[in-house]
């Protein structure tokens, strides 16, 4: 009996990798358009560069206080850990030695050089959406950042995702080479925009929810980034939860200066705008803007609003504290004064099903991003050493349920949960 066991266990493992083999996406090979895309002209290297910084590379491949592009960051997933290698010129331990052909492998087809699948970490799921001709502009900048010796560190994943045969199992599930088609019955400016939130961007790796194997949803929705322990929002028109009440200059305006009249980025989303967003051109950000406006609304289903003399209870503490703590900044009527003060009243970070945004900035502060946009930011004070999680509570339950913000209260083992959540 035993020996049929395995005999089942050694034919289905075997169907499992020659259905893998079978079914192995083939690669899509792109050319360069001519030796004159990856020179290292003036032009070329400048578009790279700014490539670079819309695609926010640095973020990853930069380990805090160390040198650029040299890798080292940690990525936690909850398959385990990764760390992002070392993409800087030198010809050892970072991609000098490769070609344009090997750095489009990677991006387009998510493959390294040799040949080893790259978990999706890498956002190539995105970034296969990137024309030649960008990639090649963005491996011409990278060969010019100065050589660091720092060779890359093993990854730290639980088996069986440590396998390269599972990865290839994921990518015939959720992964299929393809660079971003302009569609012709938008204008240039919304495919501009698409192209960018949809490829170099990469906004899904944030925006949306993940199913257990780690692959992000279609659409902008929003998700919960688990690792952070913060909320990314919807980016959808959802009058509600997303963009769809917004115009399209302070969308804009949010993204490369970090405050707008209607709400202000802390936490990883201030990373992201302080080191990518603000460097995008005006008719970037624009177009970025114009194509999250339009993104159909996929709204959420409506809150269960409880009541009773408990909740009034709750409610009215909140209102206290409100008035001692928060008042003088924000509002009797919750307008705030921005940019400098952002509005409560109508602020969707107050309003999400999830409430570990607020609940966070109410324990730890809040802090805009230092922008060319917004170079003296305003922040706001921690209150988790003033306050315990209990009154924490009570101050979040007021703001989602006033001037016309209607969100369910939070409870004090909501805010427990992140109080001891590192801010990064």
């Amino acid at each position: 009996m035993k020996k049929n066991l395995l005999l089942a266990a050694g034919f289905a493992a075997a169907l499992l990798v020659l259905s893998v083999i079978i079914a192995w996406p083939r690669e899509e090979k792109i050319a360069s358009s001519s030796p004159a895309a990856t020179a290292a002209t003036p032009a070329n290297i400048a578009r790279g560069a700014y490539l670079a910084q819309s695609g926010d590379c640095m973020a990853c491949h930069t380990v805090r206080g160390g040198a650029a592009y040299a890798g080292g960051r940690a990525i936690d997933t909850p398959f385990g850990r990764l760390v992002a290698p070392n993409i800087t010129s030198d010809r050892e331990t970072g991609i000098g030695a490769w070609s344009a052909d090997d750095f489009w492998r990677a991006l387009h087809n998510g493959k390294s050089r040799d040949g080893r699948l790259l978990y999706p970490a890498f956002p190539y799921t995105s970034y296969t959406r990137i024309t030649r001709d960008d990639a090649d502009a963005l491996y011409t900048f990278l060969q010019t950042v100065p050589a660091q010796k720092a060779p890359n560190q093993a990854h730290a994943l639980r088996f069986p995702y440590n396998q390269q045969f599972m990865l290839a199992g994921w990518r015939l599930l959720y992964f299929k080479p393809a660079v971003y088609a302009p569609i012709g019955t938008r204008d240039a400016q919304w495919n501009r925009g698409a192209y960018l939130v949809e490829g170099l961007g990469h906004c899904v790796a944030c925006h949306s929810s993940r199913n257990p194997l780690g692959a992000s949803a279609s659409g902008l929705s929003g998700g919960m980034i688990q690792t952070l322990g913060w909320y990314a929002p919807s980016l959808t028109s959802d009058q509600e939860a997303g963009l769809g009440s917004w115009e399209v200059p302070h969308i804009a305006q949010l993204l490369q200066s970090g405050v707008s009249p209607r709400a202000t980025v802390f936490g990883p989303m201030a990373e992201v705008v302080r080191n990518s967003l603000q460097h995008l051109s005006d008719e970037d950000a624009t177009a970025m803007a114009v194509y999250l406006k339009a993104l159909p609304a996929q709204p959420a289903a409506p809150f269960d609003m409880p009541s009773g003399p408990r909740v009034e209870r709750v409610l009215e503490q909140g209102k206290k504290l409100y008035e001692n703590h928060c008042v003088d900044c924000h509002g009797a009527n919750g307008k705030g004064l921005p940019p400098h003060y952002p509005p409560l009243a109508g602020n969707r970070a107050l309003t999400m099903g999830e409430a570990v945004n607020p609940i966070r900035i109410v324990l730890n502060g809040g802090f805009a991003p230092v922008t060319a946009g917004n170079p003296r930011p305003y922040g706001m004070p921690p209150y988790g050493h003033v306050m315990d999680d209990g009154e924490v509570a009570a101050v979040v339950s007021y703001l989602r349920a006033s001037w016309g913000n209607q969100a369910p209260p939070v409870t004090p083992s909501e805010v427990n949960k992140y109080r001891s959540v590192p801010l990064d």
